[in-house]
């Protein structure tokens, strides 16, 4: 199947082939047809599946008759809401990318800026808002915002609005909305109160999943290094300097960590820059186009704040700490290995780790390849069984498993015979 073959307006299909997409994804081959038909739908696909498109350009389409000329009053047709900045910037992006010969005006809404920019543009009249959900409950109750001419409610990322907490927010954003309005939730994961939610609030929704989160893949060669904890910094600098890594995204637990492992290498003199919540919206865009202009060799994030960044041609991603949450992992390493080129997935687990990895290896039943021959090992082999691939190890004698059996038959006759001599004592005692 090709874009051509859906019913879209030949101003986006234009655009479309520009970008040189030709064939939908299956998420995009399987929401278009129904978005515009009018269906409310539930997508479910993993990270970098194509999402934003499968709902972006059929919205176009069916806004574009209705905008008209530029000239024509301009009222909020679309809202989507995100669960971040970044992810609200990518989202707004690509209906400009995709709407580019339409007379179709986005705008995007975050906090953590001033606000009178975004006031102006929505006085001046969009067609399609992408936001987040405190922005915009703050600029409706200041009555910047009506909702009169509203079609389509989108709820991106929903899986995430429970994690980061907003989902008491978008509740209200959708009772603010029309009733008659068409919703579309997409989200990465479907855990059950998303079932809930749509259950609650879309009307008899198609549900539409493809590649289960727990599959990784097939492009990305993954590989798994156990490491003592206090190594990890130590390994993540030979494999930079032996193996000339560059242009990686590194994933980090906490914002502490990000920042504190952004110090560690710039005193090796490795460019590196972090992007996390505690980060000012300026500062988190000046750190992606540093990463994405090659200016720094390395991006340090935690796993919110990377969601919805969009990057191409990565060729590694690094665990530098393994996610508590097995499908994490699936959408962190799914952020190589894009649009059909090869990527390459490293993780560090260190002792304390080995349970996530463990739930790592039962949801996905990867075969991840086990680099044993590195300078910060466990000190112990607490790596056994760990791991369902192939190890990176070349077999060596250990003569030492010899002394230890001889010892161990030394230590259990010299056992043996202290229980005789006791048993001897013993009957003794006893009569």
């Amino acid at each position: 199947m090709q874009f051509s073959d859906f019913s879209i307006h030949r101003s986006i299909l234009e655009a479309i082939k520009e970008l040189n997409y030709t064939t939908p994804t299956p998420i995009q081959e399987q929401a278009i047809p129904e978005i515009l038909e009018g269906n409310d739908i539930v997508g479910c696909a993993q990270t970098g599946t194509g999402k934003t498109a499968a709902f972006a350009i059929p919205i176009l389409d069916i806004l574009h008759p209705i905008v008209g000329s530029i000239k024509k009053k301009k009222f909020i047709r679309t809202v989507v809401i995100t669960p971040t900045r970044e992810l609200a910037i990518q989202v707004q992006e690509n209906f400009e990318l995709y709407g580019k010969y339409t007379n179709i005006r986005s705008l995007v809404l975050f906090g953590g800026v001033n606000q009178n920019p975004q006031v102006d543009a929505l006085k001046e009249g969009v067609d399609i808002v992408i936001t987040t959900p405190g922005r915009f409950l703050d600029l409706y109750k200041q009555g910047f915002i009506s909702l009169d001419q509203m079609h389509h409610l989108i709820i991106d990322e929903a899986d995430l609005m429970f994690d980061m907490g907003f989902i008491n927010d978008v509740k209200k954003i959708i009772k603010l909305s029309p009733s008659n309005r068409q919703t579309l939730l997409f989200s990465a994961t479907m855990p059950f109160e998303i079932r809930v939610l749509a259950d609650e609030f879309l009307k008899n929704p198609k549900y539409i999943s493809v590649t289960p989160v727990s599959s990784t893949a097939q492009n990305v060669k993954q590989k798994i290094y156990f490491v003592e904890k206090e190594n990890k910094r130590n390994l993540l600098v030979h494999l930079v300097e032996e193996e000339k890594l560059e242009n990686a995204i590194i994933f980090v637990r906490t914002k502490h960590g990000a920042d504190n492992l952004v110090k560690a290498l710039s005193k090796k003199n490795i460019s590196a820059i972090a992007i996390h919540g505690d980060k000012s919206q300026s500062a988190r865009i000046r750190a992606l186009d540093e990463f994405k202009s090659k200016k720094v060799k390395f991006l340090i994030a935690t796993d919110i704040a990377a969601r919805g960044i969009d990057i191409d041609q990565l060729p590694f991603v690094i665990n530098f700490d393994l996610p508590n949450i097995p499908e994490t992992y699936v959408h962190r390493i799914g952020r190589t290995g894009r649009a059909g080129n090869d990527g390459i997935s490293i993780s560090f687990c260190g002792k304390d780790e080995k349970t996530y990895w463990q739930d790592i290896i039962k949801l996905t039943k990867i075969t991840a390849k086990e680099i044993s021959n590195h300078p910060f090992p466990w000190k112990e082999n607490q790596s056994e069984n760990l791991n369902s691939g192939s190890k990176d190890k070349t077999p060596k004698k250990d003569f030492r498993n010899k002394n230890k059996s001889q010892s161990s038959k030394s230590n259990s006759k010299n056992s043996n015979s202290r229980k005789s001599d006791n048993s001897k004592k013993n009957k003794k005692r006893w009569y």
